[in-house]
């Protein structure tokens, strides 16, 4: 059975305690609006919208140390996943929908669900 993928966006994981301080950063270096999230959301994440090629960003709040990390969609997690480890990555973590990932080289990155696939670019066949 075949899934789609593509990259979704990035993620500015940020170790703070001010998560508005950060997210006013990233919208100045960027020139990206900030963006409406629930209040519920909003305490540990912060969304940057108008992004190029509508990529999706967020500045995230972290404990661990400030990163970079992207994010993959899929119309079929659990299939991207394995198709994933097969090109060597590994499972980190099950995280609410979404799958924390480190590939051979050890950056991390999410396997996240597909939310608009009529939008942005066209996704990968597997």
């Amino acid at each position: 059975m075949t899934h789609r993928s593509r990259l979704a966006g990035f993620i500015i994981d940020c170790q703070t305690d001010d998560l508005d301080t950060a997210t006013r950063f990233w919208s100045g270096a960027l020139g990206l609006p900030i963006g409406e999230l629930s209040p519920e959301e909003s305490a540990t994440y912060a969304k940057l919208d108008d992004a190029p090629g509508d990529l999706h960003i967020e500045v995230q709040k972290v404990t661990h140390p400030s990163r970079v990390h992207l994010d993959i969609e899929a119309d079929d997690v659990d299939a991207e996943v394995r198709r994933l480890e097969a090109l060597g990555a590994k499972r980190v973590a099950a995280v609410h929908t979404w799958v924390v990932m480190e590939a051979p080289t050890g950056q991390r990155f999410c396997v996240v669900r597909m939310k608009h696939p009529e939008r942005g670019a066209t996704p990968n066949v597997w």
